[in-house]
């Protein structure tokens, strides 16, 4: 058997997603969540041998869940099944140290197969997703960049930025202004929707 630990904060999803996969007879759900940071302590609780992960979770995001997992548990493999086929998560989810990522409108026989593959050791990836990635290529935004256009989400101002991140209003109006013209666009709220548009944050 293959034991399966299911994350997704959409309770209605996560359940499907259980009832289907109890279906196969070579795979067990073991352990289910709704936030991110429940990953971990779940995983050390019921030792799946892999996890599904959505992106979007709150407390820790699936990606974010997959670093710490693969450094806490480094025998449990990770496929990321997500909503939001975004090449930018998908490069960052590989280096995080996911084994695969798919989307969530995908057959559940897939699914089953993808699980079965990331278990043997294989990297399953969503072809079209993969060749998107490759043509859009890495992130062009720093960590701070990132960090600065995230801390911006709220519409919270300069100050309020600067005084949550720890910096001065100065770097934080470099940094924005920095992100906006890597991203070719005219302000911030336009830079933010195309770094979360390209799954870049």
């Amino acid at each position: 058997m293959i034991r399966l630990l299911l994350a997704d904060d959409q309770a209605l999803v996560r359940g499907a997603m259980a009832a289907l996969l109890s279906l196969e007879s070579d795979l067990e759900v073991v352990a289910e969540v709704s936030r991110g940071d429940e990953v971990v302590a779940a995983a050390l609780e019921h030792r799946p041998d892999v996890a599904l992960l959505d992106v979007e979770m709150p407390g820790l995001d699936g990606i974010a869940a997959t670093a710490v997992l693969r450094e806490q548990l480094p025998s449990c493999r990770v496929l990321i099944v997500t909503t939001f086929g975004r090449p930018g998560y998908l490069r960052r989810a590989i280096e995080a140290g996911a084994g695969g990522f798919v989307v969530k409108d995908s057959p559940s026989e897939q699914l089953a197969d993808a699980i079965r593959r990331i278990h043997a050791g294989l990297r399953v990836v969503d072809p079209a997703l993969a060749v998107e990635s490759l043509a859009a290529g890495p992130s062009p935004l720093t960590a701070r960049e990132a960090d600065v256009l995230r801390a911006s989400r709220d519409g919270s101002s300069v100050a309020d930025v600067a005084g949550r991140l720890y910096l001065s209003e100065g770097t934080v109006r470099n940094y924005l202004s920095s992100a906006i013209g890597k991203t070719g666009t005219r302000n911030r709220v336009e830079a933010l929707r195309v770094a979360e548009r390209n799954g870049w944050l």
